[in-house]
């Protein structure tokens, strides 16, 4: 016997939303997939009262305006000091070489790519929560390979060759012809 047929509504079509699709992240061997459902990590908000900002003269694009308003922005974030900033992810921005970042832990992001203040300002925090989310996830662990049997036989014989040219070159006679 068939199952009933059920009362399907027309909101619940106009609100069905079929799976994403994977999509694939860059291009060869190294490429990755990402998928829809995968778990992301909790939001992490950052107060403004730990963000300190600066608004200078810009050297970009302004046109009659670039030397009166002040519309490049200068955005500091002590990392050092952040209360907001769980410890490691405090501990991967530190040890981050980077030249934004002070002797004294503190992150300079300088904007200026856009001609109004406003822009440039959600410019430098777009920058800040990019690197942020970078920090935020682990770097996966190197694990140590041993070379295969077939490596090892091609390094030692192109050396064994090599080592036969160079004795070659110094057993022979030059003769000096009249």
């Amino acid at each position: 016997m068939p199952p009933p047929a059920r009362n399907v509504t027309s909101s619940a079509i106009r609100d069905f939303r079929p799976p994403e699709p994977p999509r694939f992240l860059g291009r060869g061997p190294d490429a990755r997939l990402h998928c829809a459902a995968m778990t992301v990590l909790p939001p992490l908000t950052i107060p403004d009262s730990e963000l300190e900002e600066r608004f200078v003269r810009s050297s970009g694009p302004g046109g009659q305006n670039v030397n009166k308003v002040a519309s490049a922005v200068e955005l500091r974030f002590d990392v050092r000091a952040s209360a907001t900033l769980p410890e490691a992810v405090r501990d991967r921005l530190l040890a981050r070489r980077d030249r934004r970042m002070t002797e004294e832990g503190v992150l300079v992001i300088q904007a200026q790519r856009f001609r109004t203040q406003e822009r440039n300002r959600e410019d430098a925090r777009a920058r800040l929560q990019a690197l942020i989310e970078a920090c935020r996830v682990a770097p996966k662990k190197r694990i140590a390979t041993k070379p295969t049997k077939g490596s090892q036989e091609r390094r030692l014989g192109s050396k064994r060759e090599r080592a036969q040219v160079k004795r070659e070159r110094a057993s022979r006679r030059w003769e000096r012809e009249p």
